[in-house]
Parts: structure tokens; sequence; C-alpha cells
């Protein structure tokens, strides 16, 4: 099942290129996080959704949808650093996540298709990279790698675009609009083995990342079981994967596409709206 969401907080099931209405079936009320974490956060039973008669709701061609991200404020995004090993080598890094652990990124940061990453720094490298993106379903503490899978919902492609400063990787990570996610969520029953998932990343039509998910460090499973075991993660919390190699800068006017078999095709433009000099960020030097 693939489930959107839409700017006027409407939750709609994909099928094919027509997407149903189930907002007012399910009795969901509008709020900040958007209508898939309020369905979440009620038990997120997709069988309530599987019940409903899709025929008789209402429905609109896909393409005429003004998509948000799937979760417009999670409670947490949850960061894994130098997850594939050739990114490790890319960036000339010495460890991986089993020794850098995870980071969180700012709720605040979530973007949904068709918006505008915008770039904070004029003469500052910022980075695009490509990943896997795990929705939580179930409340998740201290769980071992075999049960971890159960406590996942749904997958989708997502950005962790990065400044290339010198602040720690929250800061660098967490600007408005550094976290685009979508189209939608689908379902993990749908997306079977989250380990045999190919992801590929265009910016400005080239192709700069190419991968499988079967080049992880740490898998999906492993990735829930440790994070669980630092922090309680709670429906509707997301997970970013890790990047494969092959980020790079981005600029103005450019369009970054982030495609994952059987998940879909997230797109979004690149704003230098509003940037400054890096000299000129509030504070003292």
């Amino acid at each position: 099942m693939r489930l959107a969401s839409t700017r006027d907080s409407r939750l709609h099931v994909v099928v094919d290129d027509v997407a149903v209405d189930v907002t007012d079936a399910l009795d969901l009320p509008t709020g900040p996080g958007g209508p898939l974490l309020t369905f979440l956060e009620r038990g997120g039973d997709l069988g309530a959704i599987s019940a409903l008669d899709l025929d008789t709701l209402p429905s609109r061609p896909l393409a005429a949808l003004d998509l948000d991200a799937p979760i417009a404020r999670p409670g947490k995004i949850v960061g894994a650093p130098v997850n594939y090993l050739d990114h490790k080598a890319e960036m000339g890094e010495q460890r991986t996540i089993a020794d850098y652990g995870v980071f969180l990124k700012a709720s605040s940061s979530v973007i949904g298709p068709g918006a505008d990453v915008r770039l904070p720094y004029r003469d500052v490298r910022t980075d695009q990279e490509g990943e896997l993106a795990v929705v939580i379903g179930r409340t998740a503490s201290r769980v071992p790698v075999a049960e971890a899978l159960d406590h996942v919902f749904g997958y989708a492609p997502l950005l962790d675009i990065t400044v290339r400063s010198g602040e720690d990787r929250s800061t660098r990570k967490s600007f408005d609009t550094f976290t685009p996610f979508g189209p939608w969520v689908t379902t993990a029953d749908e997306v079977g083995d989250p380990g045999e998932l190919e992801l590929r990343c265009w910016v400005g039509g080239e192709l700069r990342q190419e991968t499988s998910t079967r080049e992880l460090v740490y898998d999906v499973a492993e990735l829930v079981a440790y994070t669980s075991h630092v922090m309680t993660l709670f429906p509707g919390d997301v997970i970013a994967t890790g990047t494969p190699a092959g980020v790079g800068p981005i600029k103005p006017g450019q369009r970054i596409v982030v495609e994952i078999s059987r998940l879909g095709r997230l797109e979004v433009g690149v704003s230098d709206e509003g940037a400054i000099d890096y000299d000129s960020r509030p504070g003292p030097r």
C-alpha cells in the first residue's frame, strides 16, 4: 500500500495513477505532523484501510495532487553517518556508523516533493545525499535485531542535504528544507526485503549515486535495533539509513531526484533565496 499526504492535510491511498482520499473515512483530524502521523499514532491499522470500499471514496488523478511530505513533522529524524563503505572511502573517513553512532536532524527540516532546498550560504559547499528512509510504525525500545523489522511501518526516498562546514552533523544537516522526503510511504508488507532495493540519485540530470541497500554497513534491521537501544522510537519517527558514494555540490536552479525501486521518485529544486555569506551568520567570530 502507498500512502501519500497532501498540503491540505489529507491522506490518500495511491492506486496506480489514482489517489483515493481516506481522511474522512478514517476520521483523521488535521495536525502539524500531517494525517499519516495521526494514523500511526492511533495504531497504524492497515486493516482499517483495507476494509474500506475505495471505489466509493473521493478520488483524483495522482498528477493532480499537491503532495506534501508523507509526515510533515516527524517526532524525530535519526541519521546514520557513514553507513556505506564506498562513502567511507569517498569522504576519507577512518570510521563508520559502528564508531560514530547515530545523530538527530531537526524535524523542521522536512519538505515534500516539488519544494525547494534553500541554500543557507553563498560561499560554502552544500551537498546532496540520497537515502532510504525507514518509517517506524510501532514503539521500539531495546528491540533485538530479529524483531526489529516488526516495528517498521514502511519506507520512502529521502534526501539528507548537508553543508560542508565545521559544525556538528546535527547543525550542518538541520537547516530548514534540508530533509526532502516522499513522495509517499510504501508499507513494509508491499516492499518485502529492504536489503534488496536499488537507489539512484541525479543532480541536474547527472547520475551521481547508484547503489543497492545490500551495501549498507548496518542493514535496516540492525539500524533499527541499534537506534532503539539508544533512544525509544515512536510511531512516525523516521530513520535515514545513510548515503552511498557520489555526494557532491548542489547549485541554484538544479533539480535533485532520488529514486528507489518499489518506492517511487522524489524530486525537488534548489534555490539560493535568502542565502548569506558564511561569515555573516549570527554570533561572534
